[in-house]
């Protein structure tokens, strides 16, 4: 039977009388202890990876019942757009009149995230109500698709509250921020069967693993495998 240990307060007092001499400060004792570590080779333990909150089909439908009965066009154009092409907040905010093209159903994202330029589909079901919100905001002489009733673009946090204050209405458990609806989107194109690399050259993703096998593939092969499900989608 091995010996009982001594507690961690007793053993502290018996180092203490080593180390007073040394008028030891933080740095010194972060440094003391991280070669202590090393030299009775403790590793420190990784922190499990919480998987992130994915919002389901019923809280979705529950969520945009709201959306819809607030009757506030722009609200809804933001909440849809948001949905359907999986854009970060931050270029969301940044997309002008001039990046829709109607033609081909798609936006052109300016300097995304890492500042680089991309291209999202969005569905033909969609186009008609985009239209319509873009033809209403160059009346209006906006620059910018999504614009504040004092002509300014949105900010980011302009963004946030609207969203949060339907899933507070919706009585969500959790806020349907802009991040959770795009990677609702993202998850559902995946369940759908769309491979990761048709996926990754409108998400932005980026990985050095595949990333070889990104740069071959053309917007136009990820656009058609999206058109395929997208009529499928839940709202």
């Amino acid at each position: 039977m091995s010996e009982r240990r001594i507690s961690p307060k007793r053993k502290a007092k018996e180092l203490a009388k080593y180390l007073r001499g040394e008028r030891p400060d933080y740095a010194y004792l972060k440094s003391l202890f991280q070669h202590l570590r090393a030299e009775l080779e403790v590793e420190i333990p990784k922190a499990a990876k919480k998987l992130p909150y994915v919002p389901t089909e019923e809280d979705l439908k529950r969520y945009y019942n709201v959306v819809w009965q607030a009757k506030n066009f722009q609200d809804m154009m933001i909440v849809k757009a948001l949905l359907y092409t999986g854009v970060r907040v931050s270029e969301l905010i940044n997309i002008k009149l001039s990046d829709v093209d109607f033609h081909y159903c798609q936006i052109r994202i300016n300097k995304g995230k890492g500042s680089k330029d991309r291209i999202v589909p969005f569905p033909q079901s969609f186009k008609e109500m985009l239209a319509m919100h873009a033809d209403s905001m160059r009346k209006k002489q906006a620059v910018y698709l999504f614009e504040s009733s004092w002509k300014k673009k949105y900010t980011d946090r302009g963004i946030r509250k609207i969203l949060a204050k339907y899933s507070e209405e919706a009585g969500l458990a959790q806020n349907l921020s802009p991040h959770k609806l795009r990677h609702f989107l993202l998850t559902w194109l995946k369940k759908q069967g769309i491979d990761d690399a048709l996926i990754q050259p409108y998400s932005g993703h980026e990985s050095r693993k595949s990333l070889e096998v990104y740069s071959k593939l053309a917007i136009t092969d990820a656009q058609q495998e999206y058109n395929e499900v997208i009529n499928k989608f839940p709202i």
